[in-house]
């Protein structure tokens, strides 16, 4: 009987652990990964400190004592760290985190770290905490919420030296809106961001509800003025239509809405700012209720 023959091993897998290490880190996060599943000698190197050192950024921003505590344990557990939650930077005030398949650096400006006009008159905005069950934010303590305005302006920038080189970014304002709201779906606002020469505008509308009240019955005229007010704002907000092309807010995981505002590329040495902003100025329309998180800059997808 003739002898079985053991199936030859991968040959690549017989080179030294630093090569392979060195071809993996030419790769992505997510090849990483999939590579530490084919051996033992590829597991090894995959989840090598050479590997997750290329993945992670080398300027990534000072951040605020005790983020980080205990600390990584590795160069690929710093990374999933940075991947799995945002953390604070060291003035309070913004938040980072890495994207798990480009290791980009993503951002979140507090409403703190924003220009709101009018933002400091008590008239107009007032501060709260964003630590009870309504409102609750695990990255900021305080929010703004808008008491009554007919000019809404706000604004963010970040430096594009903060921000991953080659990297294509999108922008979302993150906010609620109170059940006492009223002029935050008409007239519709303008969302821009700026970079630049290059200038990148849409229309949105932060009271969008495209599919509120399709299956309700209609209302009959004559029995309007019976309603209470809340219940005459949520008509009118349902029969209002909203324009092709313009942005809606979509409901996220944690509760909050956001919105896309816009998109832009921090090309490779760019220089300068990214400014960001949502403004409604024209109609001077009162506008109320409007709770600002702050302003994420993340990784398109």
């Amino acid at each position: 009987m003739a002898a079985t023959t053991a199936p030859p091993s991968c040959e690549i897998a017989r080179l030294p652990e630093d090569l392979l290490a060195a071809s993996i880190a030419r790769t992505t996060p997510r090849d990483a990964c999939r590579a530490a599943a084919v051996s033992p000698a590829f597991r090894d190197a995959a989840d090598s400190d050479a590997v997750w050192a290329r993945f992670l950024p080398r300027d990534l921003p000072p951040l605020a004592d005790g983020e980080l505590s205990p600390a990584p344990p590795s160069k690929k557990a710093l990374f999933m760290r940075l991947t799995d939650s945002p953390v604070l930077l060291a003035d309070g005030l913004m938040s980072t985190w890495l994207d798990r398949e480009t290791g980009a650096k993503c951002y979140m400006l507090s409403a703190r770290a924003l220009c709101i006009i009018w933002g400091d008159t008590p008239q107009y905005w007032r501060w709260i905490p964003l630590t009870d069950s309504s409102f609750f934010c695990d990255r900021f303590s305080e929010g703004a919420e808008l008491r009554v305005v007919c000019w809404l302006e706000i604004r963010g920038k970040i430096h594009c030296k903060m921000l991953s080189q080659n990297s294509t970014y999108t922008t979302y304002m993150v906010f609620k809106i109170s059940d006492e709201s009223y002029g935050l779906d008409s007239p519709l606002q303008e969302a821009a961001v700026i970079i630049g020469e290059n200038k990148f505008t849409r229309q949105v509308c932060l009271q969008g509800h495209e599919n509120e009240g399709e299956d309700e019955e209609e209302v009959p005229q004559n029995y309007r003025s019976l309603m209470v007010p809340d219940i005459r704002r949520r008509l009118r907000r349902r029969n209002c239509r909203i324009p092709p092309g313009v942005i809606v807010p979509k409901k996220r995981a944690d509760g909050w809405m956001e919105i896309e505002m816009g998109e832009f590329k921090n090309e490779e040495g760019e220089d300068g700012e990214v400014s960001i902003s949502l403004m409604e100025t024209i109609g001077g329309n009162w506008k109320k209720g409007l709770i600002l998180q702050g302003i994420e800059i993340r990784a398109k997808k």
